[in-house]
């Protein structure tokens, strides 16, 4: 790979080329790839995607998808969890007498979207605003 390709990959994967390069070096050709280098060539894949990693790795794409594909279905991440459908109520705060705010005074929307493309949008209406801290620590870390 030329030196001004590799200068566009992101950190990351960039270490895990060096890694596959070093130990390309030191063994023959047609040799097995250890598991410590599969299992970071399948992390970078979740962050960089495959096609990015298995060129990038020198690597076939269809050995890379099949070993993220046993991954996710080993041992799904919070982000694949995330994708999942939930549905989460919010609850308007309970009144304290004459200081709430009247309804339909104040409007926001909140769009969060992770690097795998899960997605979540919260329109607020009124006074009624839920904790949007735990709200987003609910996306981004949910129960499993």
């Amino acid at each position: 790979m030329s030196i001004s390709k590799t200068r566009c990959l992101p950190a990351g994967l960039e270490g895990v080329r060096r890694r596959f390069e070093r130990w390309r070096g030191t063994h023959k050709a047609r040799t097995r790839i250890p598991d410590r280098l599969w299992a970071a060539a399948v992390r970078a894949a979740g962050t960089c995607g495959l096609h990015r990693t298995s060129k990038a790795l020198r690597l076939d794409y269809y050995s890379l998808k099949e070993r993220v594909e046993q991954q996710a279905t080993a041992a799904p991440d919070p982000a694949e969890r995330a994708m999942a459908a939930t549905f989460l109520e919010l609850a308007p705060p309970a009144e304290h007498g004459a200081a709430a705010v009247p309804v339909g005074c104040c409007e926001c929307t909140l769009e969060l979207e992770d690097a795998d493309g899960a997605k979540m949008r919260v329109h607020l209406k009124g006074a009624a605003t839920p904790d949007l801290a735990a709200l987003s620590r609910s996306f981004w870390n949910p129960a499993p």
